[in-house]
């Protein structure tokens, strides 16, 4: 039985899955930004990117936690 991952990184399989990337390219990515603040990041992911909210959302949150 595999432990069940709670909070952010309980989307990446699905990231990784749906928009064919691994995490660490998005977080990578994320870093590389000019924008620092939370919602900015999530709408650049979600328009220039083609990423959904939640799939984002997670992503920036995650990212931000672990420090830039």
């Amino acid at each position: 039985m595999s432990a069940t991952v709670d909070g952010p990184a309980g989307y990446f399989p699905a990231i990784e899955k749906k928009y064919g990337r691994p995490v660490q390219e998005w977080k990578d990515l994320i870093r590389s930004s000019d924008l620092t603040k939370h919602m900015d990041l999530v709408n650049w992911l979600k328009t220039e990117h083609g990423l959904g909210h939640g799939h984002a959302n997670a992503l920036v949150k995650h990212t931000l936690d672990e420090g830039r």
